[in-house]
C-alpha cells in the first residue's frame, strides 16, 4: 500500500509524479528497446552444433549415420540425400545412401548409389562389400563373387564379411 508520506498519491502532485514516471518509462522502452534488442548482433544466430544451424555435408552424413543406428531408414535416406546434394563428390554419403536404400529394398537406387561411391573412390572397401550384399539380396551371386575377388586384395576383413553373406552364413548389414 502506498502511504501519503511517500509523496506518491498525496494530493494532485503525487498523481502528476506517477504519470511523469510512467511516461519516462514508456519513452525509455521506446528508445532502448527490449532487453533482447540489447544483445550483440555481431554474434552468430546459431552456433554450429545448435539445431537450426546451417547444415554441412558432414553434419548431414553424421545425422544419417545416427539415424541408421536407430534403423530409421527413411530419415537416414533423407539425411544422406542432403549430404550428397550439398557435396556431390562425397563417397561416404553415397555409400550411406546406398545402404539406407537397400535396407528399404530399393535395390536399383541402392546399387546406383554404391556405384557412385565407387566411381568417386574406386577402392572403397565398405562400398564394395555393401554392393556385394545388395547383389546377394538381388540373387546376383556371380556379381557378388566378382566383388569378393576384388575385395580380398583390398580389405580381408570386409572380404570375410561378404564371403559369409555369399555363403549364407553371415548376416547382411551387420553394421546397422
Amino acid at each position: 500500500m502506498v502511504r501519503a508520506a511517500d509523496g506518491l498519491g498525496a494530493g494532485d502532485g503525487g498523481k502528476e509524479r506517477v504519470m511523469k514516471l510512467g511516461i519516462v518509462l514508456i519513452l525509455a522502452g521506446v528508445v532502448l528497446g527490449s532487453p533482447a534488442a540489447w544483445a550483440d548482433h555481431d554474434q552468430p544466430m546459431n552456433a554450429p552444433d545448435e539445431p537450426g544451424a546451417a547444415a554441412t555435408p558432414e553434419s548431414r552424413l553424421n545425422d544419417g549415420l545416427a539415424l541408421a543406428d536407430t534403423q530409421d531408414w527413411r530419415g537416414a535416406e533423407a539425411a544422406f540425400r542432403d549430404a550428397v546434394r550439398l557435396r556431390s563428390a562425397f563417397p561416404e554419403a553415397w555409400n550411406g545412401l546406398g545402404h539406407a536404400l537397400r535396407m528399404q529394398k530399393n535395390y536399383a537406387e541402392s546399387v546406383a548409389s554404391y556405384q557412385e561411391a565407387l566411381r568417386l573412390r574406386p577402392d572403397y572397401p565398405q562400398a564394395l562389400e555393401y554392393l556385394g550384399e545388395a547383389y546377394v539380396e538381388m540373387g546376383k551371386l556371380d556379381e557378388a563373387r566378382a566383388l569378393l575377388r576384388r575385395l580380398r586384395a583390398l580389405d580381408p576383413a570386409e572380404a570375410a564379411l561378404l564371403a559369409a553373406v555369399i555363403d549364407g552364413g553371415g548376416k547382411a548389414s551387420r553394421r546397422w
